[in-house]
């Protein structure tokens, strides 16, 4: 029997060893298949970085050229304002009667073109004459007694005011009624 247990004995440490060589090779084998996915994650991931910060130039470069460029449709249709006055002022020599009156009609109709402009672009003038005073759409340079119009109300506009959609460009400058 001895024998016999030795022979088990030394069967046991050979199949042991080529088990773990086993293990070895399996280990080996799940190693370079981690390393390998791990290569090609950090590739992912740098080219996804790469992405991103080409997105953040790109979308850097547009907010830029809209903040550069982006009254460029209004200020092409202003070149025909521009273009009326000057013509206006070159036909006007030495003034008379019809030569001013011609010129005012001029300027009428170069006022009215620049308002149609303006309002193609959501711009509106704000005029309050006799409107109740609103401190949101309107800036009080002074208040005056008045017997014709109610107290609180807009007595006189001294500068005309714009809204943009629904936001103040400039307030109107008005002059406000106060009890007398």
């Amino acid at each position: 029997m001895s024998k016999h247990n030795e022979t088990h004995h030394h069967e046991a440490p050979a199949s042991s060893e080529g088990a773990e060589l086993q293990t070895v090779e399996q280990l080996q084998q799940h190693l370079a298949l981690a390393e390998s996915a791990l290569k090609e994650a950090n590739d992912k991931m740098l080219r996804s970085m790469a992405d991103a910060e080409n997105m953040r130039r790109r979308a850097s470069l547009d907010v830029e050229n809209a903040h550069k460029y982006g009254v460029e449709k209004i200020a092409r249709e202003l070149l025909n304002v521009v273009d009326s006055l000057e013509s206006g002022l070159e036909t006007v020599t030495e003034p008379d009667q019809v030569q001013l009156q011609h010129l005012r009609e001029g300027m009428q109709l170069t006022h009215k073109l620049l308002l149609d402009i303006l309002a193609q672009f959501q711009i509106k003038q704000i005029n309050p004459q006799g409107e109740i005073f609103d401190p949101k759409q309107h800036e009080a340079l002074t208040t005056q007694p008045s017997d014709e119009i109610e107290p609180n109300r807009v007595l006189a506009v001294v500068q005309k005011g714009y809204i943009i959609h629904d936001r103040i460009l400039r307030p109107a400058r008005v002059v406000v009624a106060k009890a007398t």
